[in-house]
């Protein structure tokens, strides 16, 4: 299995706008989530083994948090010709599957995706409350087929020290994951 990693984004950068539908035709913008002290921004997808392997685990995450007050929302961006797995139609029963509680959100053009620089799926970004990023990088060092549990420590202990309004620690290592699958001649340059 490829292994693409993030790109690691510039810390304090400012979280790019969007207004994306999710998988039941609603049209959700950032501006939605004004007020949250933070904004968990997740690339991913259905057919990714890298998701598969952390999305229980990623939803039993986000409804601990978001019961604290942050936002969350996920963003698929995959070319669904070449990937019909990651249709909003397949995008829709995998959010039931796994339970997912935050906006499940398709990016056909791949605008937002190039405009957060993301690379692989899954991707986190984590925003404070001035939506200034924080995070950017793993949800732990779990990978499918290294035996070593799926927890979400590192992005917990960001997500923590926002809510605690405590300093995030510096030291992050990048998500690994499938590459986005990019539409033909619509590749990034980063």
């Amino acid at each position: 299995m490829a292994r693409t990693e993030s790109t690691m984004a510039v810390l304090g950068m400012a979280a790019p706008d969007f207004a994306l539908s999710d998988t039941g035709g609603r049209v959700v913008s950032i501006d939605d989530f004004a007020g949250a002290p933070g904004l968990l921004v997740v690339f991913l997808c259905n057919h990714c083994p890298f998701v598969k392997h952390l999305r229980m685990e990623l939803a039993t995450f986000v409804r601990r948090y978001q019961a604290r007050g942050l936002a969350v929302v996920g963003i698929s961006t995959n070319d669904v010709r070449a990937y019909p797995a990651d249709s909003p139609e397949m995008m829709s029963r995998e959010a039931e599957k796994a339970g997912y509680t935050f906006p499940y959100l398709f990016d056909e053009d791949q605008s937002v995706a190039k405009a957060y620089t993301a690379a692989c799926t899954p991707d986190f970004f984590l925003f404070d409350g001035e939506r200034r990023l924080v995070y950017r990088g793993r949800f732990d060092g779990s990978r499918p087929g290294n035996d070593i549990s799926v927890t979400g420590a590192e992005l917990g202990v960001a997500v923590e020290a926002l809510l605690d309004g405590d300093p995030i620690p510096p030291d992050q290592l990048p998500s690994v994951g499938c590459g986005i699958k990019w539409k033909a001649g619509n590749e990034p340059a980063y």
